[in-house]
């Protein structure tokens, strides 16, 4: 009996300790999005635009993680800015960029864009071996992820400025479009990289 009663424990254990790598893994994507966020480029689409890091961060959130803890890690990343801590592009937060900015579409698209981009790397939401994925799987889930996160984006863009979707779309998305291949482009050699296989 005790050595059954030992197992358990062992077994609960064993799962606790899992949980908790995958919330601190989730934590450090969150952070890493926060950095992403002051990583930024003229964009000469749109001067006073800059371009950031941040949809590099969803792609690699929803490969590395997985669609579960890739979301996770998101809510994290906003639920971080929206308590106040300066994560969001140009140093801003609070719930107000969360609510009012013509950029909430976007954040709130993170997530979901995480989690679809987990979903098709690992077929299901079972976490499995990125590094077995072809790369036009990789590549269309990165695809898919964005078209996602323009598509909410712009939605909201539309509903804070008071213009047409297509006004939206182009005043917040258009001169972005290009930046997304080199992302995505970005995303395949990191995940690909022998270092990353090697950990």
């Amino acid at each position: 009996m005790a050595d059954t009663t030992r197992t358990e424990a062992g077994d609960v254990d064993l799962v606790g300790d899992e949980t908790v790598r995958n919330l601190a893994r989730a934590a450090v994507f969150a952070a890493l999005m926060g950095a992403f966020a002051y990583v930024s480029f003229p964009n000469p689409l749109a001067p006073g635009v800059p371009v950031t890091l941040q949809v590099l961060g969803v792609f690699l959130a929803g490969i590395l993680l997985g669609p579960v803890w890739g979301c996770v890690a998101m809510v994290f990343y906003l639920l971080a800015g929206g308590l106040g801590v300066p994560v969001f592009a140009g140093g801003t937060a609070g719930p107000g960029v969360l609510l009012a900015s013509p950029t909430l579409g976007y954040l709130w698209s993170y997530p979901l864009a995480a989690g679809v981009v987990g979903l098709v790397v690992h077929r299901g939401v079972t976490l499995s071996d990125h590094r077995g994925v072809g790369l036009p799987t990789l590549v269309g889930a990165m695809v898919l992820g964005t078209v996602l996160i323009y598509a909410l984006g712009t939605v909201g863009f539309a509903f804070v400025q008071d213009v047409s979707l297509s006004r939206a779309f182009v005043a917040s998305a258009v001169a972005f479009v290009p930046f997304e291949a080199v992302k995505i482009a970005a995303a395949v050699g990191i995940v690909r990289s022998d270092a990353l296989a090697a950990a």
